[in-house]
């Protein structure tokens, strides 16, 4: 390789060298934007009012008993199911019970009012023993009934439904002196979805 060879490539080499400096202190504009995000969960806050829907004493068969209660979403999230799980106690006051307390008594209806119709009541129980609802798990807010006049199923945030049930002691015209002075303890547990 001659001088000029080798010349010329120092000089390539130098331009090369030149050209990689220069490129990388190139300047541009240039600009940032952050965004500051949240995820925060919604609540599920379901109520009764009153807390204990029936409470009474003195009942024989053939007595009922009517009571309204309200199934209140305090909650920030709407609830499209409440399922009621029953369960009871009954203390036998005589330690004579040959049955179940709870065979004889009977929820004859259990009605959502707001989600029912002018042509037919939302009836979410229908005559059942108290014994037979605790194999059920009934939705208190479904819309049972074809219409479009009042709300349907579910229940939405910061809203109410009204709820009336009927209990009877049922007289099946046997004897069922084994029940008395005894009590039965009703539990509804109200479980939102």
């Amino acid at each position: 390789m001659g001088i000029k060879s080798t010349l010329a490539m120092g000089l390539a080499t130098a331009v090369l060298g030149v050209g990689l400096i220069s490129g990388g202190t190139f300047a541009y504009f240039s600009d940032t934007a952050e965004t500051n995000n949240t995820f925060a969960a919604g609540t599920l806050d379901l109520a009764v009012d009153p807390e204990v829907v029936i409470d009474v004493n003195n009942l024989k068969p053939g007595s009922w008993e009517i009571r309204a209660f309200d199934i209140v979403n305090n909650g920030s999230l709407d609830i499209t199911e409440v399922l009621i799980k029953t369960s009871y106690e009954v203390v036998d006051a005589m330690g004579d019970n040959t049955d179940d307390f709870g065979k004889h008594i009977r929820v004859n209806f259990l009605e959502n009012s707001d989600k029912s119709e002018e042509t037919g009541y939302n009836d979410i129980i229908y005559s059942t023993t108290l014994y037979d609802l605790q194999q059920m798990t009934p939705d208190a807010v479904e819309k049972k009934v074809i219409g479009f006049d009042n709300e349907q199923s579910g229940l939405p945030a910061g809203s109410k439904d009204t709820m009336y049930v009927e209990f009877e002691f049922v007289d099946n015209e046997e004897d069922q002196n084994q029940f008395q002075g005894d009590q039965l303890k009703l539990n509804w547990a109200f479980e939102a979805k």
